[in-house]
């Protein structure tokens, strides 16, 4: 595992960013999974300045969702699918026959679950994975005590996940269950990002590097993939003993 500290969320964003356009350019038809949510939206701004600068060429890309709440799609403000399509999908201009992404509003939600591992399965799996971590150290919507080996499904969301998501909704949302792929699946990513940034995620941080790896904190599970990098700003590494704030530090843990 490699660890990368940056002062700002903007200088964060740009590294990241530029580490994404590396890996994928490694690939002919790279296939991208890339989460939404508050903490990659500065990436995907980064992302998409590179391509309006003509600096790569996103024709080839496949893109798979991460997760989806369950009873919406694109067509609901609020869902994963509405924010990613306005932050990366349209700046960047991905053909919509190169996505797969939950529609979590189907009757057939355990057909949700296989079509995406098809789409998986016949990309020759995921290129680069880039996630964020939860309050309650969820990858996704793989909450607390989640199977350690799980394949894409339905599951039941943690409290704090049902009272952390209200935040991207205008008016109070119902949220029971998400759709998601799971720790099997994502473990199975060639490179691993993880994203994290903000003081109030300097706790789970410091649990997620100090404590065993299990499955009741998820993000802990990806810290012994062969090729994961987490990328910090400086509020969410505050908690580390060791860490640099004027560039990049390793830790081969793992």
């Amino acid at each position: 595992m490699k660890i990368a500290i940056y002062q700002t969320y903007e200088e964060l964003s740009a590294k990241v960013a530029a580490h994404v356009l590396e890996l994928m350019a490694a690939y002919d038809q790279p296939l991208l999974c890339p989460a939404s949510g508050d903490t990659p939206a500065g990436l995907y701004k980064a992302m998409a300045d590179s391509c309006r600068g003509k600096q790569f060429d996103v024709a080839g890309w496949s893109i798979v969702g991460l997760d989806e709440w369950v009873g919406l799609n694109g067509t609901d403000e609020g869902s994963c699918r509405y924010s990613i399509d306005k932050e990366l999908f349209q700046p960047l201009g991905i053909a919509e026959n190169n996505i797969c992404f939950f529609d979590g509003r189907s009757p057939d939600l355990p057909e949700e679950c296989l079509r995406t591992e098809r789409f998986i399965g016949t990309r020759n799996g995921i290129d680069v994975a880039i996630l964020g971590v939860g309050m309650n150290g969820h990858i996704a919507m793989n909450e607390p005590g989640c199977a350690i080996d799980g394949r894409t499904q339905v599951v039941a969301l943690h409290p704090v996940t049902k009272q952390v998501g209200q935040k991207y909704f205008t008016q109070p949302q119902v949220l029971e269950e998400g759709i998601t792929l799971g720790m099997g699946t994502l473990q199975e990513s060639r490179h691993i990002i993880l994203m994290v940034s903000g003081k109030h995620k300097a706790t789970i941080v410091r649990r997620m590097l100090e404590e065993p790896a299990t499955n009741e904190l998820p993000a802990s599970l990806l810290l012994q993939h062969p090729s994961v990098t987490l990328f910090l700003d400086a509020d969410a590494a505050i908690c580390l003993l060791n860490k640099n704030l004027h560039g990049e530090s390793a830790d081969n843990r793992g």
